[in-house]
């Protein structure tokens, strides 16, 4: 079975802009149409990524304190599928590091959400808030070194 990460960010950036944010190395680039975009990269991180613009979006997940729900009048979302059998951890590290580098890069606010269900992070007005600090971050100690809130 698969893990999908999505990391949502409100706003109308480019999807090609998000994209080269999170994966600046050209050989790495996710291609296809304006508003959706792809790449298989299994062999080279452990994961596959999709971009994805669009507007009205709507989203919740279990967070701490309860269901969040966050309504971004328009929105990218980049989710990064990793396959069970890939090598987690070099495919979690990955991940991790493109979240960041969108993350540094822009000013969005955003939310990062573990196959649909669990809210990890969320970015508002400029303040990262990690969410399952025990049972996520506190299991993936690499990954709550690269992200400091």
């Amino acid at each position: 079975m698969a893990t999908e990460y999505r990391l949502t960010l409100a706003g109308s950036t480019p999807a090609e802009q998000v994209a080269e944010r999170a994966l600046p190395d050209p050989v790495d680039r996710p291609t296809g149409t304006p508003h959706l975009l792809a790449a298989d990269l299994y062999d080279r991180y452990g994961f596959e990524v999709t971009v994805r613009a669009g507007e009205n979006g709507y989203y919740d997940a279990e967070s701490d304190n309860g269901m969040w729900e966050w309504e971004p009048a328009a929105y990218v979302a980049v989710t990064f599928r990793l396959e069970a059998n890939a090598d987690s951890d070099r495919a979690l590290v990955a991940m991790v590091l493109a979240v960041r580098r969108v993350l540094q890069t822009g000013p969005e606010d955003a939310a990062l959400v573990l196959n649909g269900n669990w809210l990890l992070l969320t970015r508002c007005d400029g303040v990262v808030v990690k969410h399952r600090r025990d049972k996520w971050w506190g299991t993936y100690a690499a990954a709550n070194d690269l992200i400091r809130d």
